[in-house]
């Protein structure tokens, strides 16, 4: 049994997957960007980028990684994407990250309200028992942040990594949370007009020996091993 779900742009949306479940992230229309969290099972254990970046050796998300938490467990594997690079680096964006769009509130704008990743993010969190306190660094699916040639080696937005129809797909390793914003990217140019991203949850195959996130790295072997072993 499938099901889909659209998120419209600058939205925030979030819903429990059991294991063993593809979960395909489809970008409606040019540079989408999905801000992503994965909580484990117990919500304790959560999306770790830095060790999933450090133990992969990649300043990017691409297939076939494995999406590690605190423990060091798989929480999800990243099985193709039509981009090449999904950004780890950046973060979220706060509302800050807003005021160059002008002025927005509830009470002028209703449901147009422009609302930043971290205040989705924490929304949906909320639905969940979770709080501020439960954020971690996300990863932002479809967008793409460059390093310029400054001395300071600036990290910089890049236009037109994605566009209408591009998608990732994951499969998910233990039973997770799964939390998204479309809002836009915290560098990301231009006037405010955030894409949606539809979220398609199916069966998977179960990973085998052969599996390309098994084999793409010893770390990424063992993280997956000591998820399956949670799973026993």
């Amino acid at each position: 049994m499938s099901w889909s779900h659209e998120i419209t742009g600058g939205a925030a949306w979030s819903a429990p997957v059991r294991a063993g479940r593809s979960v395909t992230l489809t970008a409606l229309g040019s540079d989408a960007n999905a801000s992503v969290l994965l909580y484990g099972p117990d919500r304790l254990d959560r999306l770790n980028v830095p060790d999933t970046m450090k133990a992969q050796m990649s300043a990017c998300i691409r297939p076939p990684m494995v999406l590690m938490s605190d423990r060091g467990l798989a929480l999800a594997s990243v099985v193709s994407s039509t981009v090449d690079w999904h950004d780890c680096l950046a973060g979220f964006g706060h509302d800050s990250h807003l005021e160059r769009f002008g002025p927005s509130s509830y009470a002028a704008d209703g449901n147009a309200w422009r609302r930043s990743a971290r205040t989705g993010l924490v929304s949906e969190l909320a639905k969940h028992g979770l709080g501020e306190a439960d954020l971690c660094a996300p990863v932002n699916f479809f967008s793409k942040v460059g390093i310029g040639d400054d001395a300071g080696a600036s990290l910089s937005w890049v236009a037109g990594n994605a566009t209408a129809g591009d998608r990732v797909v994951l499969r998910t390793e233990q039973d997770v949370l799964l939390v998204v914003s479309t809002a836009p990217h915290p560098l990301s140019a231009g006037p405010y007009a955030p894409a949606g991203v539809e979220v398609t949850v199916a069966p998977a195959a179960v990973g085998e020996e052969d599996d390309p996130s098994r084999s793409f790295r010893d770390e990424s072997a063992r993280a997956l091993e000591m998820a399956w072993r949670v799973l026993a």
